[in-house]
């Protein structure tokens, strides 16, 4: 994995405050794999509640992280209990890394 210890944290704890403390929060693409170079941040957020709004949830979410992480590619997923699986989110939980 390719995300220092500051930049898990800080992850995780925007997670928490913008979606849910319960969600699993999945790095996955280039940057979860040590062997490539260079790459977005692509993270997958499951969470086991319903969002009112997964669009207000994922600018908050995304405005939290680019103050911590900076401005930087971050592609996010949010999976909450009304969406449907999809291939991509099978792809993440088995290539990506929960952090």
């Amino acid at each position: 994995m390719r995300l220092t210890e500051t930049q898990r944290a800080a992850i995780k704890a925007t997670v928490a405050s913008a979606i849910d403390p319960g969600s699993r929060v999945w790095l996955f693409g280039s940057r979860a794999d040590d062997a490539k170079r260079g790459g977005d941040i692509d993270l997958m957020i499951e969470t086991e509640k319903t969002l009112p709004s997964r669009v207000a949830a994922l600018c908050r979410l995304e405005g939290g992280l680019v103050m911590r992480l900076g401005d930087r590619k971050i592609d996010i997923i949010i999976k909450d209990a009304r969406t449907p699986e999809a291939p991509i989110h099978r792809a993440a939980r088995e290539h990506g890394v929960l952090l």
